[in-house]
């Protein structure tokens, strides 16, 4: 009989590891885990899906209360990986021979790659990206490429954006500079905030309002009294689809781009399911039914034929592949230069 309990106990055992080995412990933000795919992913793998929801924030805080453990894969935005990541030690480098290169788009997985360096190795690949550019009334502002639009003279009352750090940066790139590459300068970067501050309140007459509401903002291009904006992408093609002389435009400077990552924690249990969930996720198929049902772009290469047609035609229209390749990724911002911007911005809306 003691024998048999003890055949019992360590059946009971190992299955329980078996169970727990089969199981991936996702960080992710809400709509990044469709339900449909986390049901088709567990059906071909055997691997169960545990799903926490989060924001930035939070997954910094998880993985730091337990130095990088409790979870085996989180979904952090990619400027909020590299500086925690030399602070704290929270993720393990990505092994980029166990991720499938040719799911992605090359440029964005470049882009993210860079982004995340620390130390010679990289800690993050893509997974979903938006914009902010303009949105344009095309009947009312015929041929803006340009955010030099929403300096425009000729626009006077009829421009918005909000005074926030995409503000400073479209207008860093607009003037001949290249933010980004500033960032280890702070001397250079204050120069250009200088130069950027002048600029805009010397402009101020063309703008109609800052907008801080993106429904206000929405609808007051919707009446007319807007005709461009610095806005989400998103905001431009809901507008298009109501009014097709009104679009989302990346600007020849460039598009400013935001990438959300898959990352491993620095003590995962699971590592080999992390690698096939992000692998699953960027497969054409899968990336085209996430894009469909949360109107978010997909770092998937080939996922286009998989949209659904209204979605498509939006990130067609946008985004050809040139366009994709003048997206001006998001980097960390050193925090000192945040302050800098800050002040800057606080005496553009003073100004008379």
């Amino acid at each position: 009989m003691k024998k048999l309990l003890v055949l019992i106990a360590l059946v009971l055992f190992a299955s329980a590891g078996v169970a727990k080995a089969d199981t991936l412990k996702l960080m992710t933000w809400k709509g990044y885990a469709p339900k449909v795919l986390v049901e088709k992913f567990q059906k071909e793998t055997g691997i169960s899906v545990e799903v926490t929801y989060s924001n930035n924030e939070e997954m910094i805080a998880k993985l730091r209360a337990t130095r990088g453990a409790g979870f085996d894969l989180a979904q952090p935005s990619q400027d909020r990986i590299s500086s925690v990541q030399a602070e704290y030690g929270l993720y393990q480098p990505i092994d980029y021979a166990k991720v499938d290169g040719k799911l992605f788009i090359p440029s964005m997985l470049e882009a993210v790659k860079k982004n995340t360096l620390v130390n010679g190795a990289s800690y993050a690949v893509p997974f979903c990206w938006g914009t902010s550019g303009l949105i344009v009334n095309s009947e009312k502002a015929p041929g803006v490429d340009s955010y030099k639009a929403l300096l425009d003279k000729k626009f006077t009352g009829r421009a918005s954006y909000r005074l926030k750090r995409p503000t400073i940066i479209a207008m860093g790139f607009a003037l001949g500079y290249d933010p980004f590459a500033l960032y280890a300068d702070t001397a250079k970067y204050q120069a250009m905030l200088d130069d950027i501050e002048k600029t805009l309140v010397a402009a101020k007459p063309v703008v109609k309002n800052y907008w801080a509401n993106g429904d206000a903002l929405l609808e007051s291009m919707r009446s007319g009294e807007v005709f461009v904006a610095m806005a989400w992408d998103n905001g431009g093609w809901k507008l298009h689809g109501e009014n097709a002389a009104i679009d989302f435009k990346a600007p020849k400077e460039g598009a400013l781009g935001w990438i959300d990552t898959f990352a491993i924690p620095a003590k995962a249990k699971n590592v080999d399911a992390a690698y096939k969930w992000i692998n699953f996720m960027l497969r054409p198929e899968n990336a085209g039914y996430f894009t469909s049902e949360e109107n978010v772009p997909t770092a998937s290469a080939d996922a286009n034929p998989h949209i659904a047609e209204a979605v498509r035609a939006n990130f067609e229209r946008s985004f050809p592949p040139a366009t994709i390749d003048n997206i001006k990724w998001y980097p960390p911002v050193p925090a000192e230069l945040e302050a800098l911007e800050g002040k800057m911005l606080d005496k553009v809306k003073a100004a008379k």
